[in-house]
Parts: structure tokens; sequence; C-alpha cells
């Protein structure tokens, strides 16, 4: 077993530092941190007593992890980037304790990123360079500019509206299908004349389940996501009735992102797909079809949960 590294100039007063792991020029451990195996500690690195490190992380240059923060497994934190875990400090006033920040498996954060105390960012999301995040950052979610905002997902293929329909299972314009187990893009009857627009769609084969539910969701500030959970049992369909929204299907291997901007088009989700709608315009106005009534226990909100239910893990 390799033991674990530390240069010369390098100052590591932990006994908790796993096999592989190296500590370079001018970092500083402290005595109470934990680190993990096969990690890297670059230069001019300062790590705290209450800091938990998990496997294979790397620390680049310049960053100083404070108390109470934890770097999952495969964290790369770039240089310069900034933790932070007292939300109001004063010089010389300590609070009773420090807030809790979780950095979970696979996630990268930019250099020069700051990280506000008290957050979770997800798994393998990435924090963008600079980036300055105020709230907690979904698993998978790309986060930029100050304050940070979810620009898109990491692994995420936007639909190919080039792709062709069948025309077996609507009755205009067919169904696409996606690359997300069961998830299909949906065209609606559209009728335009002189007296206006109308767009129809028929129960049972436009929209391929029995409808005991629906809800509208509108005046979304253009920051907010909504979903970012699955469903054990219940099917759903979508439609932006006024404005357009982007919307994430996942089905814990593939993930696609689409974008519903005309009342023609709907997106059908099956159970067990993790739904993500974000990107809103001002003037959204989301329709959602769902084929059971409202339950708590049906929704799955944890997304790692989700990837051990469809399998994935």
């Amino acid at each position: 077993m390799t033991q674990p590294f530390v240069h010369p100039q390098g100052l590591c007063e932990s006994q908790q530092v796993g096999a592989g792991t190296r500590i370079w020029a001018f970092a500083h451990v402290l005595p109470g941190a934990r680190i993990g195996a096969d990690c890297n500690i670059c230069d001019h690195v300062f790590i705290e007593n209450r800091v938990v490190i998990g496997d294979r992380v790397t620390i680049k240059s310049g960053v100083q992890v404070w108390d109470e923060v934890t770097l999952e497994d495969d964290v790369f934190v770039g240089p310069n980037a900034t933790f932070t875990n007292n939300p109001l400090p004063r010089s010389k006033q300590y609070p009773a304790e420090h807030a809790k920040t979780l950095v979970r498996k696979g996630a990268s954060i930019g250099a020069n990123a700051t990280i506000l105390p008290g957050l979770v960012i997800g798994p393998r999301a990435m924090v963008g360079a600079g980036a300055v995040v105020t709230r907690s950052v979904p698993a998978n979610a790309v986060v930029v500019g100050n304050p940070a905002k979810i620009v898109g997902y990491v692994d995420t293929a936007d639909f190919d509206s080039s792709l062709p329909a069948t025309a077996t299972a609507a009755p205009v314009g067919g169904v696409r299908a996606t690359s997300v187990r069961g998830v299909t893009l949906r065209e609606l009857k559209c009728v335009q004349d002189m007296r206006g627009s109308l767009s129809v769609g028929e129960f049972g084969s436009d929209i391929p389940f029995e409808v005991k539910r629906y809800f509208l969701v509108y005046d979304v500030p253009s920051l907010e996501i909504r979903g970012e959970h699955a469903h054990r049992l219940c099917e759903q369909f979508l439609v932006a009735v006024r404005g357009s929204v982007h919307v994430v299907a996942d089905d814990g291997r593939r993930r696609e992102q689409f974008v519903l901007d005309r009342p023609g088009l709907g997106l059908y989700l099956p159970p067990m797909t993790w739904g993500i709608q974000y990107r809103y315009t001002s003037d959204a106005m989301l329709l959602v079809l769902a084929s059971r009534p409202y339950e708590a226990a049906d929704y799955v909100r944890d997304y790692e949960q989700f990837l051990a239910l469809a399998g994935a893990t």
C-alpha cells in the first residue's frame, strides 16, 4: 500500500490521510482533518480541522478548505476557489457552530468560484470559473455567473428536432422517439384561421393515459427551476401553453433536453423519469397532465435514490 507523500516544504499535522495521497509544497493540513486515498493537494492549500475529504479529490493551488466543509469522492476544486462557513463574519467573534457545506461526489468547482456557507453542490454538478454560488446546486447542473444560475446540465444532449416522426401513434405530426427510455415528443393538432388558433389533443391517443389531475405552472422567475424529482407510478404529459420552457428528462443512464415553445408540442414522461423544468420565459405557462392524483409517497426527490431505484448505480 502506497503511503501518503508530503513534500519536504509541506506541513501535514493530520494522521488521517489515505494511501497514495500527495500533499505538495507550502500546503498545511491541520490535525483534525480527514483526507481519503489518492488525493492531490497542491501548493499553498490550507485545510482546517473539521474538514472531511473523500478519495481521489483534487484541490488546486490557493484554496482554503475551512471547518465544516466536506468534499466527497472524485471532487475537483480549481485554483483559488473560495469556501466560506460563516454568513455573518466579524473579527474576533466566533459562531457557536459553523455552517456546513457539502460538495457531493464527482462535482467540479472552477477557478476563483466562491461558495457561500451552508450549501450543497450536487453530484456531478459543474460550477463555472468565477461563479458566486448563493444557493444549493442540483445534481448534474452547470452554473455560471454572479449570482450563479443554471445554464444547462452535464452530459445532456439537446433533442434533435430533425429526427423523423412516426405517424402511427398520433393523428397529426406523429410521435418522435427520444434517447431517454419511454420519453416521447408528440405533435398535437393545430388549426389556424382568421378567427384565431386552436390546439387539441385526444386522451388515449395523443395523451397516452387517463388523466386524473392537471396543474399549471406560471410566473416562474427566470432563475428558478421546477421539478427535480421522479414519480414511481405517475405518468405526465407537458405542454407549454404560453411562452417557452426547457425540460430535462433523465432515465438514470441517458439525459436529454427539450424546448417546449408552442401549444402544439407535448412531452410524455413515463414513470421513473427524473424531470427538470427551467429557463422559463417571463410569460411561460406550463400545463402538466398527470395519470394519478397527488400522492406524496409517489415522489422520488433525491437523485441518488432515483439512480438506485432505476438500477443505474
